[in-house]
Formats: C-alpha cells, sequence, structure tokens
C-alpha cells in the first residue's frame, strides 16, 4: 500500500514536470492567443502583431477603424509571434504590421537569429494568407537613464544591427519596411525621446500619437 501511494504521487509529480514543460509561454501569452482564436475580422481587416509596445496601442481608436485587430501580447518574442501566426493567418488579413524583437534581444538571442525567426515569420503568413500585405516595422529606440528594464535599454547598438536585418528581409521579400526608430530617437542620439516614454521602452501617449501618424497612410 505503502509503495502504491509513493508510486501514484511520483507519476502524479511527473505528470505535473510535463505540464509544466509544455507551458513555453507566459499566461498572459495563453490568454491572449486564446481569444485570438476566438476573433473574426471584417472584409479588408488590419492586423496590428507583436509585444506589450503593440498590446498597449488603442489601434482601433487612435485610426477611427473598426476592422483593427490588436494582436499584442506583452513579453512576447519571434518565437511566440511564430507559434501564433497561423491564427493570424486564417483571418487572411489584408494587411499586416509586425514589430516584434526587443524581448528576445533582452533574453540575449542575437539580431541574426531574431532576424531569421521574422523571416519564418513571414514565410507562414504568406503561405497560409498569401494576399496580406506585410509591413515590418523598426524595433524602437531605447533610453537607461530611466533606470529600469535594463536588459531591454542595454541593447541599443544590437537594436540598430535587427533593424538593419529587418530592412533587408523587406527588400529581398517586397515587404513594406517602416522606419520608427528614427522618430523617436533624440536628434543628437541614439536613445529614445524622453517625451515618448517614461521608463526607456514602454511608450506614452504621445508615443502612440506619434506612430499612429507615422504609418497612417498605410491604413488608406
Amino acid at each position: 500500500m505503502k509503495k502504491s501511494i509513493i508510486l501514484l504521487l511520483a507519476l502524479t509529480l511527473c505528470l505535473g514536470a510535463t505540464k509544466a514543460q509544455t507551458r513555453k509561454f507566459s499566461t498572459y501569452y495563453y490568454q491572449r492567443a486564446t481569444l485570438f482564436e476566438k476573433m473574426t475580422t471584417k472584409n479588408n481587416g488590419v492586423i496590428f502583431i507583436g509585444d506589450s509596445i503593440t498590446d498597449g496601442g488603442e489601434w482601433c481608436t487612435l485610426f477611427n477603424n473598426s476592422s483593427i485587430l490588436n494582436f499584442g501580447i506583452s513579453g512576447d518574442g519571434t518565437e511566440g509571434v511564430l507559434a501564433r501566426i497561423d491564427v493570424a493567418a486564417r483571418l487572411t488579413p489584408k494587411k499586416i504590421f509586425i514589430m516584434i524583437g526587443i524581448n528576445d534581444l533582452a533574453k540575449g538571442m542575437s539580431p541574426d537569429t531574431i532576424a531569421k525567426n521574422i523571416e519564418k515569420i513571414t514565410d507562414a503568413l504568406k503561405v497560409r494568407s498569401p494576399r496580406t500585405k506585410v509591413y515590418l516595422q523598426s524595433v524602437l529606440p531605447v533610453n537607461a537613464s530611466f533606470k529600469m528594464f535594463d536588459g531591454h535599454v542595454s541593447k541599443g547598438k544590437e537594436i540598430i544591427a535587427l533593424n538593419a536585418l529587418i530592412k533587408t528581409i523587406c527588400e529581398e521579400k517586397g515587404y513594406t519596411f517602416i522606419d520608427l526608430y528614427s522618430s523617436f530617437k533624440q536628434s543628437d542620439s541614439e536613445l529614445m525621446n524622453p517625451k515618448y516614454t517614461n521608463d526607456g521602452l514602454h511608450l506614452l501617449g504621445d508615443g502612440y500619437l506619434l506612430w499612429s501618424s507615422l504609418i497612417k497612410h498605410h491604413l488608406k
């Protein structure tokens, strides 16, 4: 009897460990991703996909367009987007705006690996929804002066390198590259203008207004 109980406990622990191992992403990731699976979009719909910076945007309101879906997930990286790009592709959006990579850099992933993942994302999208127009947006600058998000705001040089690789993907694949980086940085440095952030990474309202003004002509 005692051996049976020990065996049962061991089996329970093993099953629990296996379940934990299969959860590759955060709890919030699955909360959002399972919501996206239930979504539909109108004809000529638009999808914004990315991490917390995309997640924080009230895109329907900013563009007065109810056909926009926000597929941003706070904390996400290229592997997370790749795992759920089929859900976006299933909706066959007219346009998709992608910004991703800063969380990967913070975790130590190289710009080259991130760029390869972004290419995998767009390739997978095009297989399922070949008519979707792809817009790859640059990763935004960061600002270490706020002394927050050290793993992110220390990656200034890597961000520049990654953006160059993203631009190359667009040139080779025929996608549209949107350089947001140049408009968000200070004129005399590569740091994000503090007008647009209060933590060196995420955006204030003025940041979202600037972002929307820079891409609004692409949504016509």
